[in-house]
């Protein structure tokens, strides 16, 4: 069982910047690939960013490549999202998920491959 708690969202001008963490109970943590989906009103959640377990590997939405930066810290049992160049577009509420992996360089980008989600964090960009 893995228990998943976001942190870092918050209100932001176009153009700006914020750093999502996901801070993940257990001790197994590197044994779960990561990933970020996000779900604006009205909308269906979807993939933002995946990450290995080792970290190696990473994926991202065509929407966010280049502005956003998944990463994973295993001594803190945490994973980021570095968001920079923040559009209003990327209003939304933002998840973290975790799935068993068996593999340490496979990524996984569908929701339905995860099996534990965070509650969610509210990322607001404003023009």
């Amino acid at each position: 069982q893995v228990q998943l708690v976001e942190s870092g969202g918050g209100s932001v001008q176009d153009g700006g910047s914020l750093r999502l963490a996901c801070a993940a109970s257990g001790r197994t943590f590197s044994s779960y690939a990561m990933g970020w989906f996000r779900q604006a009103p009205g909308k269906e959640r979807e993939f933002v960013a995946a990450i290995s377990r080792s970290g190696g590997s990473t994926s991202y939405a065509d929407s966010v490549k280049g502005r956003f930066t998944i990463s994973r810290d295993s001594a803190k049992n945490t994973v980021y999202l570095q968001m920079n160049s923040l559009k209003p577009g990327d209003t939304a509420v933002y998840y973290c998920a975790a799935t068993w992996a068996g593999s340490q360089v496979t990524f996984y980008r569908r929701s339905s491959e995860y099996s534990y989600w965070g509650q969610g964090t509210q990322v607001t960009v404003s023009s």
